[in-house]
């Protein structure tokens, strides 16, 4: 998206474009599974306590990611635990034509996983993650991230900065009433969103 907003390098010939864009996400995709292999990122607040929560009440869990299969397994074993990560199914970027925004992997998660759209709550943290949610039918939540704090997040049913751990923190009943059947959800625009600082 870079080069096509300010130009490719000369260097680079119209022909080689796809071949560099696919090295550079590899590149990519290395550098991030060696930093989460070090340690060196966590999870967000509130994450494991969030999936812990649904594990106990028996939600069925999936990560939705743009990344491949192989980096996603890796990245939820790893900051997750193989028991947790065992709970969830995985759907990534190469096992669809068209990644997000296209709802492509959301509609594919609902479609094995046997799921009711209208009963799934997604939780994404980019514009471009909303915009696959808002275009699959299913309802958003927006933790903002360092990354993506000032981003457009039209279509999310609630924006928080975190799922937290202390305090005003987000739980499965404040997911469950995002769900479009829920007496609460008259609350919020199906095309706008509800904003809460914290969680």
């Amino acid at each position: 998206a870079h080069w096509n907003e300010v130009g490719w390098p000369d260097e680079i010939p119209e022909e080689g474009r796809s071949d560099k864009i696919m090295s550079l996400h590899l590149q990519k995709t290395d550098i991030f599974m060696k930093l989460i292999d070090e340690g060196k990122i966590p999870l967000r607040p509130g994450v494991l306590r969030v999936v812990d929560e649904a594990i106990a009440a028996g939600v069925r869990l999936a990560v939705c990611s743009t990344s491949n299969e192989k980096a996603v397994s890796n990245l939820v074993s790893t900051l997750m635990g193989p028991e947790r990560a065992s709970k969830f199914q995985i759907y990534a970027g190469d096992m669809v034509k068209k990644k997000k925004p296209a709802p492509d992997v959301y509609l594919m998660a609902v479609d094995q996983m046997g799921l009711d759209k209208e009963r799934c709550v997604i939780i994404e943290d980019s514009h471009i993650g909303v915009g696959s949610a808002v275009a699959a039918g299913i309802s958003c939540l927006v933790t903002k991230s360092s990354y993506t704090w000032d981003e457009d997040f039209t279509g999310a049913k609630m924006i928080v900065e975190e799922l937290g751990d202390d305090g005003n923190v987000v739980t499965l009943e404040t997911l469950a009433s995002l769900l479009p059947d829920t007496d609460d959800s008259a609350e919020w625009d199906p095309v706008g969103h509800v904003e809460k600082g914290g969680a």
